[in-house]
């Protein structure tokens, strides 16, 4: 019998708690239906996060990880930043809904610190940018930051009625959110 493969196992019961998490957040996510899509056992999920909190911040982890090397920031560019995140969540939902469950059922935690340097060292770019002339300097840093963010997961927010009662045919997305960056930038 070939020996098992650890971290193959490991990446299973992540990629079946990135599902789960999303589908039902921190609560309503169960140890068992993840071990169960990840063809292991819940004790597997004990001895390689050690609680279902820590799967959960392993998860949200390695969504930031992967959002912050899939899209990093180009403050040179921050439309197509924006708009490039925008695809992402577009192609990733699980990266917003991870993201909203992770506000909704963990606010009173400590931040994840991971999530904390990626914001901190986006803060600090913009505020470089601005010294150097490249950025407008009309909102702080940490506010611009938080206004290009919000665009980009603009589309996440829209409930199903919005999209049954308006028409959305031929509009593209991420061009209307580097469009809305664009017009925040020379306002």
């Amino acid at each position: 019998m070939p020996p098992r493969d650890a971290e193959a196992t490991r990446r299973r019961l992540l990629d079946a708690a990135l599902r789960e998490f999303a589908e039902f957040g921190i609560a309503g996510a169960r140890v068992d239906r993840i071990a169960e899509a990840a063809g292991s056992n819940k004790a597997q999920i004990y001895h390689y996060f050690g609680s279902k909190d820590q799967l959960f911040d392993a998860a949200f982890e390695t969504i930031v990880r992967d959002t912050v090397a899939d899209t990093p920031i180009d403050v040179h560019d921050l439309p197509g930043y924006a708009a490039r995140l925008a695809r992402r969540y577009e192609e990733h939902p699980q990266v917003m809904r991870l993201a909203t469950w992770q506000r909704l059922e963990r606010a009173a935690d400590a931040p994840v610190p991971l999530a904390v340097k990626s914001v901190r060292d986006k803060v600090d770019a913009i505020a470089r940018a601005q010294d150097e002339g490249v950025l407008p300097r009309h909102y702080p840093p940490g506010v611009l930051l938080t206004l290009v963010l919000q665009l980009a997961a603009v589309w996440t927010a829209v409930n199903p009625e919005f999209g049954a009662a308006v028409d959305m045919e031929g509009v593209r997305r991420e061009d209307v959110v580097a469009d809305s960056v664009r017009r925040l930038l020379a306002g």
